[in-house]
C-alpha cells in the first residue's frame, strides 16, 4: 500500500476529517495519514484504542515514536498520560493496551537501524522556552540527532511563522490552529513539507501549539525490508 508516498510533494490531511479505519486487533483503529507497505510499514497515523482494548506482545523492527493525544496509552512499562512522548527503538518490545482508551499519533519504521535509544517523556512536566531568532515561537526539545528534531512548538497569537525546512518538516497541530497556502489547520491536522521548502504559516488569533519533526525528508525513502516473521508493528 501507498499513501501520501511522493515525499518531494506538500501534504495536508485533516485528521478530525478522515473516517477511522479498523486495523487487525478488535478495538484499535486508525486514521492513515501516508504510509508505504502493508501491515509492517512506514506509516504516520492516528490510532484509536477503544477502553479495554490491547494489543498482542511485539517487537519493534524498524522503531516506534507516539505522542498520547487524548486518554492513557498503557503497556508494562507504565501509564502514559496525554502530552507523553515515547520513542521505542528497534529491537525494543512491548505490550500495549488501553483500559480507557487513548488516541496517539505514532510513526513506525522510521528509526536510524543503530538507534536504541529509549525515551519517555511527560510533557505536561516540562517548560517551553522562548527562541530569540524565531519571534512568537516557544520550544521544548524532545529529540534531536544528526538526522532529526522533534520538539512541541507554541506559536503566539497572530504571529506570523516562517521557516526554511531544508531537510523538510512535518507538523501536527495538538491546540488552536494555523493557516498555510489558502488552508486552516485545526487540531489533528498534519502538514508535511518536502526538504527544501519555506514554511509560511498565519497563526489563528487563539494561538497554536504542535508537535514537530524537521530535518528527517533529505534522504531516500523506502518500505520496510520484507520479513519472514509474522506482521509486528501496527500502525
Amino acid at each position: 500500500m501507498e499513501l501520501n508516498a511522493d515525499f518531494t510533494q506538500r501534504i495536508a490531511m485533516h485528521g478530525a476529517q478522515i473516517p477511522w479505519v479498523a486495523s487487525p486487533m478488535a478495538g484499535v483503529d486508525r486514521r492513515m495519514l501516508d504510509r508505504i507497505g502493508d501491515e509492517v510499514a512506514r506509516a504516520t497515523s492516528i490510532v484509536r484504542y477503544a477502553p479495554h482494548s490491547h494489543f498482542s506482545p511485539h517487537t519493534h523492527g524498524g522503531g516506534e515514536e507516539f505522542l498520547v493525544l487524548d486518554g492513557v496509552f498503557q503497556d508494562e512499562h507504565g501509564d502514559f498520560p496525554v502530552g507523553s512522548y515515547i520513542r521505542n527503538p528497534p529491537t525494543s518490545s512491548h505490550t500495549p493496551r488501553s483500559e480507557p482508551g487513548c488516541v496517539i499519533f505514532v510513526k513506525l519504521w522510521q528509526f536510524n537501524p543503530a538507534d536504541r535509544t529509549q525515551i519517555r517523556i511527560d510533557t505536561s512536566a516540562r517548560r517551553y522556552a522562548a527562541i530569540a531568532e524565531r519571534k512568537g515561537v516557544e520550544t521544548m526539545p524532545l529529540f534531536a540527532d544528526q538526522v532529526e528534531d522533534v520538539r512541541l512548538e507554541r506559536w503566539a497569537p497572530g504571529a506570523e511563522i516562517a521557516l526554511d525546512l531544508p531537510g523538510g518538516g512535518e507538523f501536527l497541530v495538538l491546540e488552536g490552529g494555523f493557516r498555510e497556502a489558502g488552508e486552516d489547520f485545526v487540531p489533528q491536522s498534519w502538514l508535511r513539507l518536502p526538504a527544501g521548502a519555506r514554511l509560511r504559516a498565519a497563526v489563528s488569533p487563539e494561538g497554536c501549539r504542535l508537535w514537530v519533526k524537521t530535518g528527517h525528508l533529505a534522504g531516500r525513502i523506502e518500505a520496510p525490508a520484507p520479513t519472514p516473521r509474522p506482521a509486528q508493528d501496527r500502525g
